[in-house]
């Protein structure tokens, strides 16, 4: 397959593409050719710039580190990093391989290409597809932008409550499909946007949402998000023996992961690992919730032994190999 993905040099070039399709969706894969995920995002890009559908959008790759005044712009921590821009604004971003969320955030940007009316397939009755979208998610909101980037102040609000009350949910932008925006107005015989949905059914507006959350009858309706405590007490439980460190066993990406890699490897008893690479939020979360500033981590069972310094340490003394068998 003959990959249609442009790779940037210098920011004119960067800047000239934004320009000439102003109008359309800009993905730019922040990459690094040295990390092997990046090839992984670089090939799902190939096979989405193929696409007929997606003709009207434009894939180019940028060297995070032969670029940095990019990747300081657009908030570049680690890489395969890939950034949607649309009408000289961030819409999306996707940290890390995650092809599922890539390929959903994509398709939910882009503005679609009319197949050939002889070809065209039954359009789907509108009824059908609003329902749908309102089942999407156990809670949907339905907004005028995106969490990460609302296009109008009643929006930004209510985003802001859902997050501040710990609630998981799922949007849809509906600025970017108008046959949505109107229809849904109809078929809920509510008027306005913001609009969010509790398992199929609205519950109303940034008016009815802010009663709600004063009479405390918000939070025992919606599911509450996983809190990142809890999040990270799974993780680090996943294993007995769990490694945080930057890249995965066979690629590390940094020398003290590799070292640490290396001493596990020559004790041979396995154990899990996570790449905080792909995820910022257990990165800096991480940190404070073992006050330990630094990766590698390793853990035993949920409980935090230390850092690369530590596991020398240990591992001259023959305490750590006695450790690890243990945990077995």
């Amino acid at each position: 397959m003959t990959s249609k993905i442009s790779t940037i040099s210098d920011k004119d070039a960067f800047d000239k593409i934004l320009t000439d399709n102003a109008s359309g969706l800009v993905v730019v894969h922040f990459s690094a050719a040295w990390a092997p995920q990046c090839h992984q995002v670089t090939d799902v890009l190939s096979e989405l710039a193929a696409d007929l559908s997606l003709a009207s959008t434009k894939f180019i790759q940028v060297e995070a580190e032969t670029l940095p005044e990019l990747s300081k712009k657009y908030e570049i921590t680690a890489v395969p990093t890939c950034v949607l821009i649309k009408n000289a604004s961030v819409a999306d971003r996707v940290n890390g391989a995650d092809v599922p969320s890539l390929n959903k955030k994509i398709r939910q940007h882009s503005t679609p290409v009319a197949a050939a009316a002889a070809v065209a397939p039954p359009k789907q009755d509108l009824n059908a597809r609003l329902k749908a979208l309102i089942n999407r998610s156990p809670v949907m909101l339905f907004m005028k932008g995106a969490p990460e980037q609302p296009k109008c102040g009643f929006s930004k609000t209510i985003v802001q409550i859902l997050k501040d009350q710990g609630i998981k949910f799922d949007s849809f932008d509906i600025l970017q499909d108008e046959e949505v925006r109107q229809g849904l107005k109809k078929f809920s015989d509510w008027p306005t946007y913001p609009q969010l949905y509790a398992k199929g059914e609205l519950l109303g507006g940034l008016d009815i949402v802010k009663e709600m959350v004063e009479s405390g009858e918000l939070k025992l309706m919606l599911p509450a998000a996983e809190s990142l405590d809890d999040r990270l007490k799974k993780l680090t439980n996943q294993d007995p023996i769990m490694l945080f460190m930057k890249g995965n066993p066979d690629s590390p990406r940094c020398g003290f992961s590799k070292t640490t890699v290396a001493l596990l490897d020559s004790i041979g008893i396995p154990y899990g690992h996570f790449d905080i690479l792909t995820d910022e939020e257990v990165r800096q979360g991480l940190k404070t919730y073992s006050n330990w500033p630094t990766y590698p981590q390793l853990y035993i069972k949920g409980e935090l032994v230390g850092g690369l310094d530590i596991l020398k340490e240990m591992n001259e003394s023959g305490e750590l190999e006695q450790m690890l068998k243990d945990s077995q």
